[in-house]
């Protein structure tokens, strides 16, 4: 059956609504990252710039390195803008945007999170690279859609054990990242752990400001949870939707950060600059292997 137009939103052009996209314009091997300005900082090392576009937030460019083709776009803050960037780059290969149907065959995307966060570990420390072995999500996003067979139960069950979560928050579910990507990203440089992704950077990361927290220690149950040693080693806003999504729409997906300070010990990066763009350098290598 065919998708309807309030379902499937055009541009005039026939490109994808809010990315502004048309399929040629993207690589199967996609990049992310949160700031537009990011995006230049990325592509200013490709040997060729094929294609570059911006609307709202949603900058991208698609181009070579070391032959390799690749895109980037810059997602904007939050798993809300996740829902859209990877609803609309899935419906770019595996939606016929002129039948508005399914595609008989599915085109698998790699998509790699290049971010920066701060360590919750003690033991994990700045300047290092950090990639997500599982995503847990505190925000709610994906119990928009049937994720039953991406979640990891035992997991869930034993966070919301130690966390005494309550019951008027989201339930916190947790995804693996796609194995075929990490297993291109690793190396002895990179720590590995569990993601905590927050709907928002104040009250939902446990900041005060003029506002109380639900529950005040939640922060430092977070810090304390392991689980056969699955600890949460970072908190930012978008691994887990990028997962979620990847995992149910049958993509692979990854995401690396640059540690750029460290909670546990009160750290900051003496040049958090620098820890971004060697870790730029990093993936685009790896990547290209």
């Amino acid at each position: 059956m065919s998708i309807k137009h309030s379902e499937l939103i055009l541009n005039p052009d026939g490109s994808i609504y809010h990315l502004n996209l048309r399929p040629e314009h993207i690589a199967t091997d996609i990049i992310f990252v949160g700031d537009q300005y990011r995006v230049d900082k990325v592509t200013k090392h490709f040997d060729t710039i094929e294609f570059t576009t911006q609307k709202r937030e949603f900058k991208t460019t698609t181009g070579t390195y070391k032959g390799k083709r690749l895109t980037v776009i810059s997602t904007g803050i939050g798993p809300d803008n996740i829902d859209i960037v990877l609803n609309e780059l899935d419906a770019l290969v595996n939606i016929d945007l002129e039948t508005r149907q399914v595609k008989e065959k599915h085109t698998q995307l790699n998509i790699t999170r290049i971010g920066t966060s701060g360590s919750l570990q003690a033991d994990i420390p700045v300047n290092s690279f950090l990639l997500s072995s599982h995503s847990i999500d505190l925000n709610g996003m994906l119990l928009s859609y049937q994720v039953e067979e991406i979640a990891h139960q035992e997991i869930e069950e034993a966070f919301i054990k130690h966390t005494n979560w309550s019951k008027r928050k989201s339930y916190p579910l947790v995804i693996a990242n796609g194995k075929s990507l990490e297993e291109r990203l690793l190396s002895e440089k990179v720590f590995t752990g569990m993601t905590a992704t927050a709907g928002g950077f104040y009250g939902p990361q446990g900041r005060v400001l003029r506002l109380p927290l639900q529950d005040a220690e939640l922060n430092n149950k977070i810090d304390s949870f392991n689980h056969n040693g699955i600890r949460v080693t970072n908190l930012e806003m978008e691994t887990s939707a990028i997962y979620g999504l990847s995992k149910l729409l049958g993509h692979n997906a990854a995401s690396i950060n640059a540690l750029i300070a460290n909670r546990a010990n009160g750290t900051f990066s003496e040049d958090p600059g620098k820890v971004v763009a060697d870790l730029i350098i990093y993936t685009l290598d790896k990547l290209a292997e």
